[in-house]
């Protein structure tokens, strides 16, 4: 009789705890929903030092790293040009006598 009873409590813990299991592993698994980055379209993205005259075959990181770099010298450029890229004209070298 006492084993009768283990082997349904045995039984019942079994069902419940592979019940909890599975229940735990399916709200584990991810969803990607509407990630759509298996799926290309068009030609195949490459990087920008591969093929430097073609921008429209870049990857889009390097597309923005290598236009905001252009902007920049081009600005820092103008400037340099158009204030004669002085520096500060009241500052001299002293030498020390010692």
């Amino acid at each position: 009789m006492a084993t009768l009873a283990a082997r349904h409590a045995a039984s019942t813990l079994a069902r419940i705890s592979s019940s909890k299991t599975s229940a735990q592993a399916a709200s584990l698994v991810h969803r990607r929903g509407l990630a759509g980055a298996a799926d290309h379209h068009g030609p195949p993205k490459i990087n920008c030092w591969t093929d430097p005259m073609s921008p429209s075959q870049w990857k889009e990181e390097h597309f923005v790293i290598v236009s905001l770099t252009g902007w920049g010298l081009l600005i820092f450029g103008s400037y340099k040009f158009f204030t004669g890229g002085k520096s500060k004209k009241d500052e001299k070298l002293v030498e020390v006598a010692h």
